[in-house]
């Protein structure tokens, strides 16, 4: 089963407000090979859910993808941050996916415990220049950020 990180600012949607919900759309992805991770997901897929753009940034805990990706709608919303006036009903380029909740960690897994790790010096993630939204996470990355939590 592939993995992913996917990151999101917790003032738009958090792992508490996930908890919460339940089930959530994840939407809003504008980088092309961001894009294609997303297509890429399947139904079971288990992502760790990554906070950005705030005071501790790092990964909060852990989600499911629920179903295969599908149009994004906020690119067609006039009143969306994300809206895209080059998409059309027709021929929407982006992509969304609803998410599950699994788990939220006790602590936020900091960007700068990530980086002092060494068994994740290949993650994408913790190398220079990394801003995609959506990535995947190998199979030894995954073990090794579930032992940090």
């Amino acid at each position: 089963m592939p993995y992913w990180l996917m990151k999101s600012e917790p003032d738009e949607l958090s792992i508490h407000d996930l908890n919460r919900l339940g089930q959530a759309r994840w939407d809003g992805v504008r980088n092309y090979q961001a894009r294609n991770f997303l297509r890429s997901m399947q139904p079971g897929d288990l992502f760790f859910f990554y906070h950005s753009s705030c005071a501790q940034p790092g990964i909060a805990g852990i989600g499911r993808i629920a179903n295969a990706a599908y149009p994004d709608p906020t690119a067609l919303d006039p009143d969306s941050a994300y809206f895209d006036s080059k998409a059309s009903t027709d021929k929407n380029p982006w992509s969304a996916v609803d998410v599950e909740f699994v788990e939220a960690f006790a602590a936020v897994l900091t960007l700068p415990r990530l980086k002092a790790d060494s068994a994740l010096s290949e993650l994408p993630l913790v190398q220079r220049g990394s801003r995609l939204s959506v990535m995947p996470v190998s199979e030894q990355h995954w073990a090794a950020i579930l032992v940090l939590r």
